[in-house]
């Protein structure tokens, strides 16, 4: 895919697949059994739509982080360098039809939005605080529930007891439907996240819950805030569980499509690990802290490992032509722009009057 000097990380800018990582992304498809199976059983179309997804994600963030340079926001919460951790299990979800899964995204997860139907102009404008956005202006913390997509909440962890109670309505009703969070490995220390789990194994519910270890909590390190591993969490609250290479969609929708398949069989939750690395900041206003925080060596080497850019490797090695690829960045480009305008044009035409402030306010 195209790469963008100002918005794009420097790791990013003149990339070119390193036969290493290209080795071991093949090689990670056929490490175990039941996931090559998943895998192998995708079909064309889901393979590019996958793709298709995964450039969505990376151009909204392109999009934001413009907006940041050129003053219309502040700042941006992005998930460059994430993307397959969010886009692999949402594809591995049901995403239409009157029994749709339901996904709790973080902030960082925008791709499950769009992926699960919402309109990035939606999402863009929830940014711009319009009165057309989801939210009617009053946050960026962006969802759905018609399309299945719930608000983060702005108290990181506090979502997973929300999703437990989801999927135990789904139970309740006897619907064939599953919920879907990921938290941050700096969020699983709240007391929220360890209720939300546990409450969902004692009563078998069909939810996944990802832990998203992108290595840095705010700007505290993994090393300073976890002891052991995440690999061996599952087993705490005696749940199915495993570990998936945050930036090779592939791995990651096959890890979750398998959990999504247990829960619906009634086989209870799972706690999913994805390993993958923040590629900036907090937020955009914190990326020179970041750069001080880690070695330059460790963005240089999972900069190396560009889920799009192994995707598109993949792809290609696989007999999927460039030009395919390349009509696809096309589509998903004009896409994005287009949404970038009406989100634009909403906020010199739909701005929210003060008097809607209390609208749907209780108490």
């Amino acid at each position: 895919m195209k790469r963008f000097a100002a918005y794009d990380p420097p790791e990013y800018h003149n990339w070119t697949a390193d036969p290493a990582e290209v080795q071991r992304y093949r090689e990670r498809v056929s490490a175990d059994p039941e996931r090559e199976a998943v895998i192998r059983a995708l079909s064309q179309d889901q393979l590019l739509d996958m793709y298709a997804g995964l450039l969505r994600n990376r151009l909204h963030d392109v999009a934001l982080k413009r907006w940041v340079k050129n003053g219309v926001i502040s700042k941006a919460w992005l998930g460059v360098g994430e993307e397959a951790a969010t886009i692999g299990p949402v594809h591995a979800l049901r995403r239409s039809g009157p029994d749709h899964d339901v996904v709790a995204p973080m902030i960082r997860n925008s791709g499950a939005c769009h992926e699960m139907g919402m309109p990035v102009t939606d999402i863009l404008r929830s940014y711009l605080g319009t009165a057309d956005s989801p939210s009617l202006g009053r946050d960026l913390h962006v969802g759905e529930l018609a399309v299945g997509v719930l608000p983060p909440i702005s108290h990181v962890g506090d979502v997973v007891p929300v999703i437990s109670g989801i999927a135990l309505s789904f139970k309740q009703r006897g619907q064939d439907r599953v919920g879907m969070t990921w938290t941050g490995d700096g969020s699983t220390k709240t007391a929220a996240f360890h209720e939300g789990v546990n409450f969902a194994g004692v009563h078998q519910l069909p939810v996944v819950f990802i832990i998203q270890n992108n290595q840095v909590a705010l700007g505290t390190r993994l090393s300073q805030h976890a002891a052991g591993s995440f690999a061996d969490w599952p087993m705490m609250y005696g749940l199915a569980g495993g570990v998936f290479d945050g930036n090779h969609v592939l791995d990651a929708y096959a890890a979750a499509r398998l959990a999504a398949d247990r829960a619906r069989a009634g086989e209870g939750p799972s706690l999913l690990v994805a390993e993958t690395f923040r590629m900036s900041g907090h937020a955009t206003h914190d990326e020179r802290e970041a750069r001080e925080l880690f070695d330059a060596g460790l963005f240089a080497s999972w900069g190396r490992r560009d889920p799009v850019g192994l995707y598109e490797a993949w792809l290609m090695e696989n007999g999927i032509g460039a030009d395919v690829l390349e009509r696809i960045e096309a589509r998903v480009t004009a896409e994005i722009d287009q949404a970038a305008e009406e989100a634009l044009r909403s906020r010199e035409s739909a701005m929210p009057v003060p008097e809607s402030a209390v609208t749907g306010v209780y108490a």
